[in-house]
């Protein structure tokens, strides 16, 4: 009995979980996007039917093995699957910033106008240990553990109201040193295609990749006040370009090859903090300090107490009128990226759910899984957040707002004396008693309506 009420309940949550994965295709126009994006088939199953398929798997709890390649019983056949993975005409950025741009819409018209939304950009390691064939497979180094790995770098710019995060753009890079990569690319393709710019931005640098993302971005619709970006991204050049098109926050890594103009001297940021005064006592932000990059661009660099250890941490922000307190406060927001990784890598299937040694199908793959996130979050906003609960309830309000409340008793009392019609020769005497009932109602809540309580303008206002 027990096993058949779990069956039972697996089953429900399947369902339900199906429902919203439906609703959450046909709300934002995924069919759309993605015609209009290239991904569309000219025979057999429709180009939505098998994204689906491959959407749904890790919601589930399965993979395209088990799911699809060795189930009879499955929609789709997996050639369809295959081909479709491996199609490099399919315009993925399009399709993954157009989706993000919609939900981004959304979310926008919740969030206050005095809260900051930032674009992060960050990077990740995208693991292949066992890998030998893959397409532009590479050794990348992993700067969180320091060591070199056998995969790419998933170099992403998401957006964040720092409540919901949404991924718009990446780009899985192999190694711009030939002597790194283990794979070269294996097909041949037109230079003009989508397969062949992505392969082509693989074997890229990361720092010349990163301005015209943002610039993507921006020109797509998407509202942001600030660019976040960590250490490794912290150079002068990088920061002179990208504050060209939106202000930029960032952590400054404790270098001495990186000089900054201050007060008429070259300095590195250590020798910065050595010369400037501190603030006494315990306080979290010890010292700012207005410098200059070589190209003549001011910024500010302030100075934090590391928490962790009895050192101190460098924030520099392209923005001279922001508060100390303002800075680190935005900065925190850039962790919403880092719980991006984590998620798409534990949960989503991120680095163990396509296996292929095609470069277009790990581009399809990572593009799908951030579209997992990207719903996964819209649900979780619309759980924690009761104004989203659905165009009804908008509608509802300002139906209501509309309403005034004399009106609203008119169309109550009317309704009411058009249904007391019905009742023959008992008529009169209920209208009385209603009506009485009603006034003395009125007038014990301090309410004085004796001007309403004639019956043409009820009939007048209710119909």
């Amino acid at each position: 009995m027990q096993t058949t009420n779990n069956a039972i309940d697996l089953q429900l949550i399947n369902n339900e979980c199906e429902s919203r994965i439906d609703s959450f295709f046909s709300q934002f126009g995924i069919a759309t996007i993605a015609r209009n994006s290239s991904i569309k088939k000219a025979r057999g199953y429709s180009a939505l039917t098998i994204l689906l398929n491959i959407f749904v798997l890790p919601f589930i709890g399965k993979n395209i093995y088990r799911s699809i390649v060795i189930n009879p019983k499955s929609d789709v056949g997996k050639d369809a699957i295959y081909e479709f993975m491996r199609s490099s005409n399919f315009g993925w950025r399009r399709f993954l910033l157009k989706l993000a741009f919609g939900v981004h819409e959304f979310i926008d018209g919740l969030t206050s106008k005095d809260r900051e939304s930032v674009l992060i950009l960050d990077d990740s390691t995208i693991e292949r240990p066992r890998s030998k064939k893959v397409e532009l497979l590479a050794k990348v180094h992993d700067h969180t553990t320091g060591r070199f790995l056998k995969g790419f770098k998933l170099l992403t710019l998401a957006w964040s109201d720092g409540s919901t995060l949404l991924p718009l753009d990446f780009a899985l890079r192999s190694s711009a040193n030939k002597k790194q990569r283990y794979q070269e690319v294996s097909k041949g393709l037109d230079k003009r295609s989508c397969g062949a710019r992505r392969r082509q931005e693989a074997v890229t640098k990361s720092t010349e990749l990163v301005e015209p993302m943002i610039v993507r971005a921006l020109k797509a619709g998407i509202k942001a006040k600030y660019l976040l970006m960590n250490s490794w991204f912290a150079m002068p050049t990088l920061i002179s370009d990208v504050c060209k098109h939106i202000p930029v926050i960032c952590m400054v890594k404790r270098t001495p090859k990186t000089h900054y103009i201050f007060e008429g001297q070259k300095m590195d940021v250590t020798q910065i903090y050595s010369q400037i005064r501190k603030r006494r006592g315990r306080a979290k932000i010890l010292a700012n300090a207005q410098i200059e990059f070589k190209d003549g661009l001011k910024a500010k660099l302030v100075f934090v107490r590391n928490k962790h250890k009895k050192d101190w941490l460098a924030l520099l922000t392209t923005d001279l009128t922001i508060a100390d307190e303002d800075v680190v406060r935005i900065y925190g927001k850039r962790w919403d990226i880092e719980v991006f990784f984590r998620t798409a890598k534990q949960h989503l299937e991120l680095e163990k759910g396509c296996q292929s040694r095609d470069f277009d199908a790990l581009i399809a793959h990572t593009t799908i899984v951030m579209t997992r996130y990207i719903f996964l979050s819209i649900e979780k906003r619309r759980t924690e957040d009761p104004r989203t609960l659905g165009l009804l309830f908008h509608r509802c309000c300002e139906e209501a707002e509309d309403c005034n409340l004399v009106k609203a008793l008119c169309q109550i009392l009317g309704i009411t004396l058009e249904n007391l019609k019905k009742l023959g020769e008992a008529q009169s005497q209920a209208e009385r008693i209603l009506l009485k009932a009603f006034q003395e109602g009125m007038r014990s809540l301090g309410h004085n309506f004796d001007y309403i309580f004639n019956e043409q303008r009820l009939l007048a206002a209710n119909g």
